[in-house]
């Protein structure tokens, strides 16, 4: 299974600066990290679309093309586009220029939008949330599969008479995957489609997204396809496990329970916190063996091919989370393919028989699950 990190450049108070970093001192921060978690093995780096003012990246193939100037072999991918409030041909031909300027290493995530802020900016509506991504989606894949575009058109896209989209990628096709926080709808699309899901669990329990998981494959194989998966989680690492869970609370307590206000979520508490760093919450809090124990775990529970960790939620001092990446790279990734390496002749299997080392908490004041 490959590790890898995904980001949305977020900027609140940085509690060694007593600010939040400009925007500027964010992105060179961004870079810093993308190139460090090349140096230390990770397979991918994501950087996901915001049009907020506590986000940094609005435009994720422009900051995606300036860390493939900086690195030779990490995959560079969106976390995710939002494809809804976009232009399917503008979005194919950005990723396209950043999988030739990579040498074949891009790929686009796409999704409805967790947040909304993208609709009224560029002039859609609310109500349109669902058939703008069916039928941007739809225009998408004609372009990836064709040179020539015959497009009928549609409520919100164009007709294309046989027009050529340019330049086409390295990678043919380019790699396209659906970004998904739990709904039925979203499984049945990706398995019908044959596109690779990532799956964003960033709050309750992972179980209860067990039956989306296999409702995607079930769909999957029934229209012929393979199905793939990645998963994409909140995290935070340090060499002394409570030093990290003392270090990531006050900057997740902050950003989430912003968005909770918004969205009337409950309040997320230190309680809540605490338990969700336990193998039955969604945090990967802690030091690297708690954090390797629960990979494996979600390994067990969903076989994804990919896990991506968003390390960290709010700001937090740049040289903490530089150092919570070599951890992720250098500690536990190896013990995490130690521990999948198949014995000659059979199939990866992570080690059973785990049980949570900190205490279960209920999960009071759990917000609700969003799309990566």
């Amino acid at each position: 299974m490959e590790l890898g990190l995904y980001t949305f450049g977020e900027r609140t108070l940085d509690p060694d600066l007593g600010r939040p970093p400009t925007a500027e001192e964010r992105l060179r921060r961004l870079l810093e990290e993308a190139e460090l978690a090349e140096g230390v093995g990770l397979g991918v780096y994501a950087v996901g679309e915001h049009h907020r003012e506590e986000y940094v990246v609005s435009a994720p193939a422009v900051v995606l093309a300036a860390i493939a100037a900086r690195t030779r072999r990490i995959r560079l991918s969106s976390a995710v586009v939002v494809l809804s409030s976009d232009d399917p041909i503008r979005v194919f031909q950005q990723f396209a220029t950043l999988d030739l300027l990579s040498g074949g290493r891009a790929e686009l995530w796409v999704g409805r939008g967790s947040f909304v802020e993208s609709f009224p900016l560029f002039g859609y509506e609310l109500r349109d949330y669902e058939a703008l991504f069916e039928e941007k989606l739809a225009l998408l894949l004609k372009i990836r599969e064709e040179e020539k575009v015959f497009w009928p058109g549609g409520r919100f896209t164009k007709p294309i008479p046989g027009l050529g989209v340019y330049p086409r990628p390295k990678q043919d096709p380019l790699p396209l995957w659906v970004a998904a926080g739990g709904s039925p709808e979203s499984a049945v699309r990706a398995g019908r489609l044959g596109l690779p899901l990532v799956l964003g669990i960033i709050a309750g329990s992972p179980k209860r997204f067990l039956p989306f998981v296999e409702l995607y494959r079930k769909t999957a194989r029934e229209h012929g396809h393979t199905p793939r998966l990645a998963l994409a989680a909140h995290g935070f690492l340090a060499e002394d496990d409570e030093e990290a869970f003392r270090l990531a609370l006050p900057a997740f307590l902050r950003v989430m329970n912003k968005i909770g206000r918004e969205r009337g979520w409950r309040p997320l508490t230190p309680e809540y916190f605490a338990w969700s760093r336990t193998l039955e919450g969604a945090d990967f809090i802690g030091d690297p063996e708690r954090v390797a124990e629960k990979v494996l775990y979600w390994y067990e529970l969903f076989r994804p091919e990919r896990l991506l960790l968003q390390l960290s939620v709010g700001t937090l001092p740049h040289a903490r989370v530089l150092r919570a990446i070599e951890l992720l790279g250098t500690e536990v990734l190896p013990r995490v393919e130690r521990a999948l390496r198949p014995p000659a002749g059979g199939e990866a299997t992570a080690p059973a028989g785990r049980a949570p080392r900190a205490g279960p908490f209920p999960p009071v004041g759990a917000p609700g699950p969003g799309s990566c």
